[in-house]
């Protein structure tokens, strides 16, 4: 198993010089969390570390998806995107707004993409739903590019991964049940 450690903060370039003490936590060790783009993942630990001369509380989330663990500054999950599982009626609706409807969407690819990263970037289960709904249907028509691809993939992995967790269901009946509602015809 590979094991990579991500501290987001010297990415993003995290300093606004506030204490570790000034900040509480709003997840507890072994909480499920959504970080848009990346995942479902487990909080593993809470502690202080000092980067670049700031002393900050982090979260350690393990990203199963990706068997990644990233270090996230606790100040910044807001701004990240980071949030818990939804409820159970926020889940299901989010599947239920899954239809075979065939969504109108730029032709030119990387306009979609853009469309659809920013769809995922709003971090709503909603919003992960649509770009599941969009990407299938358009991978009937046209083989999706690469990229294209790897982001339904994502989005349909990060949504069935919340749904299992916030319906307290296996994965593979969540995936049967979205499949099913994106070949489903409407009834005459």
């Amino acid at each position: 198993m590979k094991y990579t450690i991500l501290v987001v903060s010297a990415i993003i370039g995290y300093n606004d010089g506030m204490k570790s003490n000034e900040i509480s936590p709003s997840f507890s060790l072994g909480d499920h969390v959504v970080y848009p783009l990346q995942g479902v993942g487990v909080i593993r630990k809470i502690e202080e570390k000092t980067l670049r001369g700031n002393t900050n509380l982090y979260y350690e989330i393990y990203l199963d998806i990706s068997d990644m663990t990233v270090m996230v500054p606790v100040a910044k999950i807001n701004e990240l995107g980071i949030r818990a599982i939804v409820e159970p009626s926020e889940a299901m609706s989010a599947i239920s707004s899954i239809t075979h409807k065939l969504e109108q969407v730029p032709i030119d690819w990387k306009a979609r993409y853009q469309m659809n990263v920013d769809l995922l970037m709003e971090g709503s289960i909603g919003s992960i739903a649509r770009v599941v709904q969009i990407l299938y249907h358009r991978s009937k028509i046209k083989e999706l590019p690469v990229q294209e691809r790897k982001l339904y993939d994502s989005a349909l992995r990060i949504l069935i991964d919340e749904s299992s967790l916030a319906l307290d269901r296996p994965r593979e009946e969540l995936e049967a049940l979205i499949f099913s509602k994106l070949e489903a015809k409407k009834e005459s």
